[in-house]
């Protein structure tokens, strides 16, 4: 069973209410969660009990021990999935935009686990109880194919290969601009932004990450991207265009809102990888969904251009 986290802040900052100062800092939570907490006693202001409502500030110290969730709040729903690919091994799934991959605190219910423990119900058993047979995961709002394994071997399998690097990694991203450069490659290391809780940024002492792209075609002064991660780090390819001058559309947390998207333009398109029992290579592949479609013929007579191959 996951055991308790526990995180403790030294505040130096002027004062601020308890619990907006803990929404801050946990984003992964929901705010009634925090309240939760709150309630249960398990956050403490310089070791005391402390209501949502006091207001903290430099010199006090906060504690908050996160409960884990329980392996009852992991419900089986129903959720119509759809499935690229299964075997004994491993299910690979085509991932629809707004939907989590796993259940967190305050959110346990219509997420993709969920919809698996309808599908197969003995994935309950593998790896970790609140997120059993993942081994990889894509943000809410980024669509496209995702690997779960199915048994113990098949999970160390694939974390390896993962760790290893051997996974191939295709997206699909509209990025605000006309990108020059029809082929590049971007190298910056990544880390939580210091200001923002909630984004990711580029960051001198952030973990390592690399991003290539190819441009497959322009529409006006948009530009279509084939986007090859070979690294894995919290929203990568969203902070690494943004850092360049080409927000992913749609992405409103990284420069990228749109009037006519109300998600970031970013499909997993493309995943490879070897097969866990035969060592086989394998290739799957996801088109375009409907939304992501409908922008592109929406802009399609705004001067589009195909780009250069090479």
């Amino acid at each position: 069973m996951q055991s308790q986290e526990i995180k403790t802040y030294r505040i130096n900052e002027p004062p601020v209410r308890l619990d907006k100062f803990l929404a801050r800092e946990l984003p992964s939570f929901s705010r009634s969660y925090i309240q939760k907490l709150i309630d249960l006693d398990t956050v403490l202001v310089n070791g005391q009990k402390a209501k949502a409502s006091l207001k903290i500030t430099t010199g006090d110290t906060v504690i908050v021990t996160i409960l884990p969730p329980t392996e009852k709040t992991l419900l089986s729903e129903p959720i119509p999935l759809s499935i690229v690919y299964d075997d004994a091994d491993i299910i690979v799934v085509d991932k629809p935009a707004g939907m989590t991959v796993y259940p967190a605190p305050g959110h346990s219910g219509q997420t993709l686990i969920n919809a698996l423990l309808a599908y197969y119900p003995p994935i309950a058993k593998i790896g970790n109880p609140n997120r059993p047979g993942i081994v990889h995961r894509l943000d809410k709002d980024t669509s496209g194919l995702l690997v779960v394994a199915k048994n113990d071997d098949a999970q160390q399998n694939l974390i390896g290969q993962f760790k290893a690097r051997c996974v191939t990694k295709v997206y699909l991203a509209l990025v605000k601009g006309r990108i020059t450069a029809l082929r590049g490659i971007i190298e910056a290391p990544i880390g939580r932004d210091p200001y923002n809780r909630k984004r990711m940024a580029i960051a001198e002492k952030g973990k390592e990450a690399r991003t290539e792209y190819r441009v497959s075609e322009y529409y006006g002064n948009y530009t279509l991207l084939e986007v090859v991660l070979k690294t894995g780090r919290t929203h990568q390819i969203r902070v690494h265009l943004s850092a360049i001058g080409y927000p992913v559309i749609g992405d409103s947390t990284y420069g990228g809102k749109s009037t006519f998207l109300k998600r970031q333009f970013l499909h997993a398109h493309k995943l490879g990888l070897k097969l866990p029992s035969t060592g086989t290579y394998k290739e799957f592949e996801s088109g375009l969904p409907a939304d992501l479609q409908h922008i592109l013929n929406s802009i399609k007579g705004c001067n589009p251009g195909s780009a250069r191959q090479g």
